[in-house]
């Protein structure tokens, strides 16, 4: 079983905040593609738009300075990569094929893929 050792004292709090922001980019992913799906599909007003774009974009900058602050721009770069290791290794057992991930910047969770 896999398992995300958060240490103890402060490494479990740097631990801790950097599980809840990969979470949190995460869900941001899924909600700006989401985004993009509702725009080229009509349902949103351009008003919509610009204020959706506003807002997101404000997110991703705090959670930009929340990394830097904390130091764990590394640390959730790395959790987002095993994480979507073990996305990808689930869906090859599902499925009993490995995943297409040659395409540059791929990943099941979105986000850039190094």
């Amino acid at each position: 079983m896999t398992q995300i050792d958060v240490g103890d004292g402060e490494d479990a709090r740097q631990g801790l905040v950097t599980l809840v922001v990969t979470v949190v980019e995460i869900l941001m992913d899924a909600l700006e593609r989401e985004a993009v799906r509702r725009m080229e599909s009509g349902d949103l007003a351009d008003e919509e738009i610009e204020r959706l774009g506003e807002q997101l974009a404000t997110i991703e900058a705090e959670l930009e300075q929340l990394k830097e602050d904390e130091g764990i721009e590394d640390g959730v770069d790395d959790l987002r990569g095993d994480l979507n290791g073990l996305v990808n290794d689930a869906i090859e057992q599902l499925h009993g094929e490995p995943r297409a991930t040659s395409e540059p910047g791929y990943s099941v969770l979105g986000g850039e893929d190094e």
